[in-house]
C-alpha cells in the first residue's frame, strides 16, 4: 500500500508447473511491499510468543490459537518460549525471581550472627548476670533481718533456678543438634517448675509462720523446712515425670521444614507430640495459678515480713505472658516460633526477678536503716494495729 492509501498489484513471482529443479513456486520476497505498518511478515496468531518465566494459558471463548502468557507459580520454572507448562523444583529448591531456572533454597535458624539472636542471646546474658549478682547479694548479706525473714535457703534455691531460665534460651538460639532438641523443652519445663514451686513454697511459709504465731496454734508443728521441700520435690517430680516420658517416648530431633516459609529451608526441632508440650505448659500453669491464689489471699496479712504481695504482682506477670504466648506461638512459622518462645522465656522470668527481689535488693543497697530487726518488727506491730 502506498503514501496515498492507494494499493497496487506487485509481481513477486510466478509459478512454473514445469521448472526441471521442481520447484515450482518461485518468489522474490525484496519485491514484497508490506507498508508501514510492518516491515516483515505479519504473525498470523492473535497474541506475541510467551518468554521463558511464562506459560501459555487458553483464553476463554478464544480459537485455540489464542493464549495468555501467566508467570509461572512460586517454586515452578520454565526456561523455554513458549512453554505450555511450568516445570516444579525439586523440594530443597526454589526459582528465581525470574521464574527461568531452581536454585538452592535458602537455610534457616535462629542463629547467633542473624540480629534477632544476637539481640536475644545478649539480653539473656544480661539477664543472667543480673541474676547471679542478686544471688551474690543475698549471700554477701546472708545474717541481715531481711534476707533471713524470708527463707534464705528458698530464696537461694529460687535465684538459682531462675539462672538456670535465663541460661535454657541459649538451648533454643542456634542451630538444632541431637542434643539440644532432645533436652531443651524438658530443661525449660523442670527448671521453670522448680522456680514457681519455690514460689508457691514461700507463700505458704509466709502463711503458716503468720498463723502459727497465734496462741494455741496447731499450726506450730508445721513449721520447718520440711513443708516447703516437700512441695518444690513434688512440684519438680510431676514434671520431670511428664517430661521425661515424653523425652523417652517422643524425643524431639533436628528436622528440615520445607513448607514453612517459601523458598527457605527452617532448621528445626520436630517436637513429634505436641501434646506433651501442651501437658507440660497446662501443669507449669496449674502451679503458677495455685501460687497467684494463695499469695493474693494471704496478701493482707500483717507481717513486716510479708513478701506476698510481690508474689501475687509476679504471679500475675508471669502468668499474663504465658497466657499471651501460646497464640503468639501459634501464629508463628520458623525461626520467629523459636524466637517467641524465647521472649516468653526471657520476661517471664525477668518478671520474676524483678516483682520478688527488686524490693530487697532496694533495701538491703539503698535502704540499709530499714534493714533491721528493729524496724521490721516496728513495721509489724503496726499493720497488726491497723
Amino acid at each position: 500500500m502506498s503514501h496515498d492509501l492507494k494499493g497496487g498489484l506487485v509481481k513477486i513471482g510466478i509459478f512454473d508447473d514445469w521448472d526441471p529443479s521442481g520447484q515450482k513456486l518461485l518468489l522474490n520476497e525484496k519485491m514484497i511491499t508490506w507498508g508501514e505498518k510492518y516491515t516483515q511478515v505479519p504473525p498470523s496468531v492473535c497474541c506475541d510468543s510467551c518468554f521463558p518465566g511464562f506459560r501459555k494459558a487458553p483464553r476463554d471463548g478464544a480459537p485455540f490459537c489464542c493464549y495468555e502468557c501467566v508467570p509461572c507459580s512460586d517454586g515452578d520454572i520454565s526456561n523455554k518460549t513458549d512453554a505450555a507448562d511450568c516445570k516444579r523444583c525439586p523440594e530443597d529448591q526454589w526459582s528465581d525471581e525470574h521464574r527461568v531456572k531452581c536454585i538452592p533454597k535458602v537455610i534457616e535458624f535462629l542463629s547467633y550472627e542473624d540480629p534477632l539472636g544476637i539481640a536475644l542471646s545478649s539480653v539473656t546474658s544480661v539477664c543472667s548476670l543480673l541474676t547471679f549478682s542478686v544471688l551474690c547479694i543475698f549471700i554477701r548479706f546472708r545474717d541481715t533481718p531481711l534476707v533471713k525473714a524470708n527463707n534464705r535457703s528458698l530464696s537461694y534455691l529460687l535465684l538459682v533456678a531462675l539462672l538456670l531460665c535465663f541460661l535454657c534460651s541459649f538451648l533454643f538460639i542456634g542451630r538444632p543438634a541431637t542434643v539440644t532438641c532432645l533436652i531443651r523443652q524438658a530443661v525449660f519445663g523442670i527448671t521453670f517448675s522448680l522456680c514457681v514451686s519455690c514460689i508457691f513454697a514461700k507463700t505458704i511459709t509466709v502463711v503458716i509462720a503468720f498463723n502459727a504465731t497465734k496462741p494455741n496454734s496447731s499450726l506450730r508443728k508445721w513449721l520447718g523446712s520440711s513443708i516447703p521441700n516437700s512441695m518444690i520435690a513434688a512440684g519438680s517430680s510431676i514434671q520431670t515425670i511428664i517430661c521425661a516420658t515424653w523425652v523417652i517416648t517422643n524425643p524431639s530431633f533436628p528436622d528440615l521444614n520445607m513448607k514453612a516459609t517459601k523458598g527457605v529451608i527452617t532448621v528445626e526441632c520436630n517436637d513429634r507430640s505436641i501434646t506433651f508440650f501442651y501437658v507440660m505448659l497446662g501443669f507449669l500453669g496449674f502451679l503458677a495459678i495455685l501460687t497467684l491464689v494463695v499469695a493474693f489471699l494471704a496478701r493482707n496479712l500483717p507481717d513486716g515480713f510479708n513478701e506476698t504481695k510481690f508474689i501475687t504482682f509476679s504471679m500475675l506477670v508471669f502468668t499474663s505472658v504465658w497466657i499471651s504466648f501460646i497464640p503468639a506461638y501459634v501464629s508463628t512459622k520458623g525461626k520467629y516460633m523459636v524466637a517467641v518462645e524465647i521472649f516468653a522465656i526471657l520476661s517471664s522470668s525477668l518478671g520474676l526477678i524483678c516483682c520478688i527481689f527488686a524490693p530487697k535488693c532496694h533495701i538491703i543497697i539503698l535502704r540499709p536503716h530499714m534493714n533491721t530487726r528493729e524496724f521490721l518488727v516496728s513495721k509489724n506491730q503496726i499493720g497488726k494495729r491497723k
